[in-house]
């Protein structure tokens, strides 16, 4: 696998976007985390406890909705985005002090947890957004404990082709950065010591009335972090121009004549199997991998 393989992120634009945290998550965001939660049905052993990865953009509804499956696991709020998202989160999910899980330590934790602290670790719609994804990945594995896994989805490479197709048309720089193949997820996944990776994906059409309520309903779902997009502000000749394009080239007989365009999802799931210790003449080995490898009853050799 390449080091150059996309995202092509300009990092102080994602770090910009990551800071600032929604005060309600997009509907796209928490239609995958609905179908998300319907694939944990097929996870036989639910968790003791669980991390829910910036969930302020990911999906308070969708959170709700693995809350209410596991309602006995204990609950980690990672708000990774800003002071403000930090802010909040814990406005939002603050547990009043009458409330007993407040007594019952059934209240969620907020803060990233602890180095293998959780069974499952919850990351919506955030990967593909990130400047350094492979940190991203080592940072999740890093919190789950030994057999833990972790559920994600993702934006895939054809999203919004529709409006890439434009952008080129009226010889505009790219629309948006280029999004990493499912594929390719799952030997980033192997790479940085998770097992047995999952991928899978979808195509979700979402239709607009008009150019207007298209671009308001992008402006919610992500930006444009290609290191080639115009540098400069846009003046409202060309937002004419580009509401024209849109209306002119995403109309779909097939949809009524509702513009359409059309969102790769790419879902994600993988173990974090026991430390394995190549053996020489002489093996370092961390405390924290000796721990998991007595836990799970394996000697370094596996």
């Amino acid at each position: 696998m390449s080091d150059s393989l996309p995202p092509t992120i300009d990092p102080v634009a994602a770090a910009r976007w990551h800071a600032d945290a929604p005060t309600e998550s997009p509907w796209l965001h928490e239609e995958i985390a609905r179908r998300m939660d319907d694939r944990l049905q097929w996870i036989t052993r639910p968790p003791a406890s669980w991390c829910d990865w910036d969930p302020m953009r990911g999906g308070l509804q969708g959170h709700a909705l693995v809350r209410q499956r596991y309602p006995q696991a204990q609950c980690h709020i990672a708000e990774t985005s800003s002071p403000r998202g930090r802010a909040l989160a814990e406005a939002h999910f603050a547990t009043p002090w009458w409330n007993p899980s407040r007594w019952t330590g059934q209240a969620p934790r907020l803060g990233v947890p602890a180095d293998g602290s959780v069974q499952m670790l919850w990351a919506n719609m955030a990967l593909h957004m990130a400047a350094d994804p492979q940190a991203l990945i080592a940072r999740w594995h890093r919190a789950l404990a030994v057999d833990g896994y972790l559920m994600f989805s993702c934006l895939g490479p054809d999203t919004v082709q529709e409006l890439h197709r434009v952008y080129a048309a009226l010889g505009w720089p790219p629309a948006g950065h280029a999004m990493t193949d499912m594929h390719d997820w799952g030997d980033m996944l192997v790479q940085a010591g998770f097992a047995e990776p999952v991928m899978d994906m979808e195509r979700v059409t979402l239709t607009f009335a008009t150019p207007e309520r298209l671009l308001e309903e992008l402006r919610g779902l992500g930006c444009n972090l290609h290191p080639q997009r115009f540098p400069a502000l846009r003046g409202r000749g060309w937002r004419r121009r580009l509401e024209q394009a849109l209306a002119d080239q995403l109309a779909d007989p097939a949809q009524g004549g509702q513009l359409a365009l059309t969102f790769e999802i790419v879902y994600g799931h993988a173990f974090k199997p026991a430390p394995r210790v190549r053996m020489s003449d002489s093996s370092a080995v961390s405390l924290q991998d000796m721990r998991a490898m007595l836990h799970s009853g394996r000697g370094p050799g596996g």
